[in-house]
């Protein structure tokens, strides 16, 4: 399918809020208004949300091949690639203003096994993230502010005790804090809700217009109310409600972003689009012949699901929707399976796997960022990550006022000073 040219929004968003870009940083750390360590970074979409004004110190990832794609986009000299668990304050050359960290949703998502925190397993890695923020703050160079961006399930895993788990570590360690649900789907033409705890440190004044007396829609769910409610009275105590102003509408379809002959994959034979139709229940393939009558060209989403059919069996079905927005962008791991594309003119059906670039796209990257290769590692890459423009709205709505708010800037010897007027 033939892209329409960017909209202001969404080419605004591609260019990382005007100034970004994506490549070793020319200009000094004093430069830059603000700075940060990124944690279980992937190919580092946080850092490319959190856009020109912010400084990386430093980045970590366990994955080789993950953090090959980090330095291609951008430079050498931030990434280390090891386990967060080997990690200790030394590796961390500087004190900043923010540690974000994406940590590994697999034990806590509808999809995984619900292993939840506990040490040993993917989601688990938490507890040693929050061990060198410990570290670092004995130190006396503690992040200002903690990040921590995960699936929502995390907000009902083994009945919330998960959740209270992660608001205790950070109330042990001085910080107060709170957490809004963002999904995606209110910036790039993708469903994709996910959890952001934002933690300040205590000793930060906090701008009055950044926090709310109560829980607001659509940040604060309802489930997200109940966990808070599930809360010990210490951590309640330390409990901030997140005021987040609501995004501009989205002006980008799903449609925008369709390749009509991506590099990595090529369009299904008629056999095997005619074996996905025939995966569909009856309702979804009233969708498809409805899509047919329309005179009109459209582009729908697949997934396949494993659901149970009238005597009770386990049977794989394809699912569709033509609502202009993709389904969420999983990792093939977890019993997930990819995306794929339906495109409907006429009579004509045609199908395929999502292309790697349309996973980036819908991801909120770029068409000059740099994907690996292999079309699986690119997939995971992108399936794996935080939506750019999502990061930038939190940054621009809560963590810059809040650091703006203490006209202060952390020294790279760990101690604040006061920042050029």
């Amino acid at each position: 399918m033939r892209r329409r040219p960017l909209t202001r929004q969404s080419a605004r968003l591609s260019a990382y809020n005007g100034n970004g870009r994506l490549a070793p940083e020319a200009s000094e750390p004093n430069d830059r208004d603000f700075t940060f360590l990124e944690f279980f970074a992937g190919g580092g979409m946080a850092r490319a949300g959190l856009g020109a004004r912010w400084q990386c110190l430093f980045a970590n990832d366990f994955d080789d091949k993950k953090s090959a794609t980090y330095e291609n986009n951008w430079g050498i000299g931030t990434m280390v690639t090891k386990d967060v668990a080997d990690l200790t304050p030394q590796d961390l050359r500087s004190a900043a203003d923010l540690a974000w960290a994406s940590f590994p949703c697999q034990d806590l998502s509808l999809a995984g096994m619900g292993a939840g925190l506990r040490q040993g397993n993917r989601s688990g890695t938490f507890w040693p993230f929050m061990h060198l923020m410990n570290q670092l703050r004995t130190e006396g160079r503690a992040p200002r502010i903690i990040v921590l961006e995960n699936v929502c399930g995390t907000l009902t895993s083994h009945r919330g005790k998960d959740f209270s788990a992660i608001a205790n570590a950070l109330q042990v360690l001085n910080y107060r804090f709170g957490a809004i649900v963002v999904d995606a789907v209110h910036f790039v033409p993708q469903s994709r809700p996910r959890l952001f705890l934002l933690a300040v440190a205590e000793e930060l004044a906090i701008p009055a217009p950044v926090l709310s007396s109560e829980p607001t829609f659509p940040w604060h769910t309802k489930a997200l109310r109940s966990a808070q409610l599930r809360l010990d009275e210490e951590a309640a105590k330390h409990w901030l409600w997140w005021n987040l102003p609501a995004p501009r509408s989205r002006e980008t379809q799903f449609s925008d972003l369709v390749e009509e002959n991506p590099s990595d994959l090529k369009w299904h034979t008629h056999e095997e689009t005619a074996n996905l139709l025939g995966m569909m229940s009856d309702i979804n393939r009233q969708k498809v012949e409805a899509a047919k009558q329309s005179g009109r060209s459209i582009v729908g989403t697949v997934y396949k699901r494993t659901r149970l059919d009238s005597n009770g069996q386990k049977v794989q079905r394809a699912e569709v929707r033509f609502d202009n927005v993709a389904g969420c962008l999983r990792t093939s791991t977890g019993g997930s399976s990819r995306q794929l594309i339906v495109l409907v003119k006429g009579d004509e059906v045609r199908s395929r796997l999502l292309s790697s670039r349309e996973a980036a796209r819908l991801m909120g990257l770029p068409d000059r960022y740099k994907l690996p290769k292999r079309y699986n590692e690119a997939y995971h890459l992108a399936g794996d990550g935080v939506v750019v423009p999502v990061v930038r709205h939190i940054a621009q709505s809560l963590l810059e006022p809040i650091l703006e708010g203490n006209q202060q800037k952390v020294a790279d010897v760990g101690h604040p000073v006061r920042a050029k007027q």
